[in-house]
């Protein structure tokens, strides 16, 4: 699929190997760039740690009756929750690359437009790993138990990373439809907390109202909860979550991906 992306048509002199390449490059600089400013990975460092800690010692007892039992329950629904916040992070980035004239740069290059956008996934994939990794590793920390395996844990991590890499694809269309970081960053907010809390990954769903158990179940992240925690923890329903999220992150990337293309390309 990102191949056929990667392909414009709209210049038939750049050929499929050529876009690779390019996405390579711009992939290195991404990187290049986070060596050179380390604040900018500041979120994918801390933001899972600071997660951690004020819900498993602010919610644990509270919500589960003791915190192991909530760190098996909430740790694996937070997979998808961190890669929600990061992907939905690279729209605010991109919107400021256009205001401050980085986009102009790449308007002279003989390059495939779509190429910048592939190598702003392929570099949030990186922060993805390294903020999933932290994640794991400081929950194991704190007494989370990978009883289901290394190989269902993979399985977890892919899951959430690819449908946060789905989102990454909303959030370069609004970085680039809004006039404004600020706004992208309002708008972002809209549409993580309604996800994120009308959902089961901090709490068991079965105490809400009728009408948001409905949406829970709707809700994609949900699923990618549940889908991780019965991965993680070895026991649960895996086929039918697991199905629901490759659904929801095929098809969430089959509309916004060529409308953010598009939208790029009438912008450079």
């Amino acid at each position: 699929m990102s191949a056929a992306i990667a392909y414009d048509s709209a210049d038939p002199r750049i050929g499929l190997r050529a876009h690779l390449r390019h996405v390579g490059a711009l992939t290195r600089r991404n990187l290049m760039r986070i060596k050179a400013d380390p604040e900018s990975i500041l979120d994918a460092v801390l933001v899972p740690i600071i997660f951690t800690l004020l819900f498993v010692y602010v919610f644990g007892g509270a919500v589960s009756g003791d915190r192991h039992t909530y760190i098996q329950y909430m740790i694996p629904g937070l997979l998808g929750t961190t890669g929600l916040n990061l992907a939905m992070a690279v729209g605010t980035g991109l919107n400021s690359d256009f205001q401050t004239g980085v986009m102009d740069r790449f308007r002279t290059l003989p390059i495939g437009r779509a190429s910048v956008l592939l190598s702003k996934i392929a570099a949030e994939t990186c922060r993805g790993l390294l903020s999933f990794t932290i994640l794991i590793g400081f929950s194991t920390i704190l007494g989370l138990e990978i009883t289901g395996g290394f190989a269902a844990l993979l399985a977890a991590v892919g899951l959430s990373l690819l449908f946060g890499m789905s989102i990454v694809w909303i959030s370069m269309l609004l970085g680039m439809s809004l006039r404004s970081a600020q706004a992208v960053q309002g708008v972002s907010m809209l549409v993580i907390m309604p996800l994120q809390f009308g959902s089961s990954i901090f709490a068991p769903t079965s105490s809400m109202p009728g009408w948001l158990q409905a949406f829970t179940r709707v809700n994609p992240l949900s699923n990618l909860a549940d889908a991780c925690r019965a991965l993680i923890n070895g026991h649960g329903a895996v086929a039918h979550p697991v199905g629901i999220v490759l659904i929801w992150a095929v098809a969430i990337t089959a509309v916004t991906a060529p409308l953010a293309v598009a939208r790029f390309r009438k912008r450079t």
